[in-house]
């Protein structure tokens, strides 16, 4: 599976608590949070996590769970958007890829997270676990580990960056 998220991101968000990695513990972090979150619950414990790059504007790395492999792509770089979505003057990409078959859901992503939790009360959802797990994900396994770069099974758009020479 590919997972890539791509949401351009102009000037403020560096200057916004957002670009502070010690207040938004960073690209990963920031945006990436909620879609381990989901692939945690949809396919088990993470069995192996690897990270080929983690910069300021752009991450991407490879998680193994239980019942999936998952190679990950976030940017906040505009230049990291695919030329179709460029020439359609889109400043987003949100894609999931499944054994060749596409699941795009750019769109309607603004509203999500008031829905969802609009829904969570509606059904008077309670969560009740840890955040044990998806802490180990993000904080200790993404967020400090050295990325290794154009190596094993890399998302596809990690190759296309500037930032791997």
């Amino acid at each position: 599976m590919d997972l890539t998220y791509i949401a351009s991101r102009g000037h403020w968000y560096n200057t916004s608590w957002k670009g502070e990695i010690s207040k938004s513990g960073g690209i990963a972090t920031n945006i990436g949070v909620h879609f381990y979150d989901m692939l945690y619950w949809l396919f088990g414990p993470v069995q192996k996590n690897i990270v080929h790059i983690h910069q300021a504007d752009q991450a991407g790395g490879y998680l193994e769970f239980a019942k999936a492999r998952v190679r990950w792509f976030l940017s906040i770089n505009a230049d990291t958007l695919p030329a179709l979505v460029k020439s359609k003057g889109s400043r987003t990409h949100r894609s999931i890829l499944i054994e060749g078959e596409e699941f795009e859901f750019s769109e309607g992503f603004t509203d999500l997270y008031t829905r969802s939790y609009k829904l969570f009360w509606m059904v008077r959802v309670r969560v009740l676990r840890s955040p044990g797990p998806l802490f180990e994900i993000v904080h200790t396994e993404i967020r400090n580990s050295s990325p290794i770069g154009l190596s094993g099974d890399y998302h596809p758009f990690i190759k296309q960056s500037s930032l791997i020479s």
